[in-house]
Parts: C-alpha cells; structure tokens; sequence
C-alpha cells in the first residue's frame, strides 16, 4: 500500500476515532512495521508504507495481564502497541489512554490494599458488606496488638516503678510504625512498577537501612532533649535515644524485607505487609524501650 492509499483508507470509517500508529501485516496478519501518524503525512505520496516503517514496536500477548500492560507502557513510554495472539496474529490495539484508566485502577485498589479495605469497598457499598470486607484485617490487627500486649506485660514491674514509661513508650512505637510505613510505601510502588529487581535489591536495602539510621540518630537527639526536660532524668533520655535508633532501624528492615518476602512468596505486598511491619514496629519498640529501662535504671 503506497502512503496515498493508507491515507484515504484512514480517512474512511473503517478505523478508530482515536489512534496514533497504523501497522503494517504481512500476508499471516502478523505486525511487521508501525508507521506513526506524523511520519504518515509528511511522506511522499508515492512511497510505499513498507518503507517508512519501523520495525521497532513492542507486541503485547493478548494473554498478558494488567500490571505487565501497564508496566510496558510506562517502561517504553508506548503511546500504543499491538495485541497479539498466541500465533503473532494482530488481534487488536491498545493506546495509552486504556492504559491510563488501568493505571488509576490499580493505583486505587494500592491504596485501598494498603488500608487493609477490600477493592469492593466504597461510600456507596452496603454496611454488612463493608463491615465483612474489613472485619477480616482487623481481626489479624487484633492478634498483632495482643502479640505486642504481651511484650509490655513482661515489664509489668519495671511499669509500676517508673510510671515514666508508660508515658514515653507509645512515642517509639509509634515513630517506628510511621517510619515502617513510609519504607514499606516506597518499596511496593517500586515492586509494583518493577524498579525494585533482584540487580538493585542491595542497592536499595542499603539505601533504606542508612535513611532509617541517620533518622534514628535524628529523633533520639530530639527526643532525649524532650525527655530530659520533661522528667529530669538522663538515665531515661539515654534509653529512649537508644530505643528510637534501634526501632527506626528495625523499621526500615521490616519495610523492605516484608514486602519483598511477600513478593517472593506469590503474595500481594500492597494487601499483607502493613500488617506484618506495623507488628514488628510495636514489638521491637516495646521490647527495646522497657529492655532497656529495665536493665539501665532498675539493675
């Protein structure tokens, strides 16, 4: 076909509303070269569309699911691709703008996954629905929060002596559970995205842990500072400090080490691993904040 007779056939209703790459068949209607729209109008009426075609385009199985659709198109920066069957027949096109609605889609039920709510949930779904679809994650919070009850009800007697801890512990706790959350954030995007692969994973475990420490240097500055001034005691401001460090780090192994077990393992990250983190934050908190008072101030 000469570039004259592709350019009334795209005039005609036989293709698309919408598209930006014609491509061109060989006699088995398998995709032998892409002729963008640009490049289309600008060529010489004359010249046959076989050589003004690319054969650099990325074919798509029709097998191939969402996430890889979506990666591919982020990958390459594809503004459309081919679809083919398991023969490399064309069996379709997809353009970027399908892929964009299937990136807000995934991007919600992320967000949704982190949550611990179902992709079914929204203001609109019924209540016995809703409460079904999130009684599930709060019963395994449930057991987590028991496992980290259990951990502070090893230091009942170091609690009633010094009433300072049970004022002071939620602070680690809960610093190691936000800095938990903001690792594990960024590795499941990265996962999710295939930026995270087994070539940089170490890069990237390295990275993590030295952000976690140098924050965990950071707020046990700042919170032994609090503490000092609050009870007077230098004794617990060195143990809060030390506590903090010892968190923060955990924090950051649990962020990157939890989804990417899970991820081995055949397991949605973005579903389990808060879960997983948030319990390992609450525990080692816990148990290296009353540890250490235990041992530094009542010995």
């Amino acid at each position: 076909m000469s570039v004259a007779e592709a350019l009334t056939y795209v005039s005609g209703d036989k293709v698309p509303d919408d598209f930006s790459d014609i491509y061109v068949l060989d006699a088995d209607r398998r995709p032998s070269g892409v002729v963008p729209l640009n490049r289309l109008l600008r060529a010489s009426r004359e010249t046959t569309l076989a050589d003004i075609a690319s054969t650099e385009m990325t074919m798509i199985p029709a097998a191939t699911d969402r996430k890889a659709f979506a990666y591919l198109f982020e990958h390459y920066h594809l503004t459309s691709a081919p679809v083919t069957d398991a023969d490399g027949r064309l069996v379709g096109v997809i353009g970027a703008g399908s892929v964009v609605e299937i990136l807000q889609e995934m991007h919600q039920a992320e967000v949704l996954a982190l949550g611990g709510v179902g992709e079914g949930e929204s203001l609109s779904a019924p209540i016995l629905k809703t409460t079904r679809l999130r009684f599930s994650w709060l019963f395994v919070n449930l057991l987590t929060a028991i496992m980290a009850s259990i951990v502070i009800g090893l230091f009942e007697v170091s609690l009633s002596k010094i009433v300072a801890l049970a004022v002071l512990m939620p602070i680690v706790a809960s610093m190691g559970g936000n800095a938990g959350t903001q690792t594990l954030t960024v590795v499941v995007r990265a996962l999710a995205t295939k930026e995270l692969t087994s070539a940089n994973v170490r890069r990237v475990f390295n990275r993590e842990v030295l952000i976690g420490l140098m924050n965990g240097l950071a707020f046990a500055f700042i919170a032994a500072a609090i503490t000092y001034g609050w009870f007077r005691d230098w004794q617990l401001a060195c143990v809060i400090a030390l506590a903090m460090i010892i968190n923060l780090l955990a924090a950051a192994l649990a962020g990157i080490l939890v989804p990417l077990t899970l991820s081995r393992t055949g397991v949605d990250p973005a579903v389990s691993s808060t879960v997983f983190v948030t319990t390992v934050t609450d525990v080692v908190g816990f148990f290296s904040f009353l540890g250490l008072a235990t041992c530094v101030m009542l010995r």
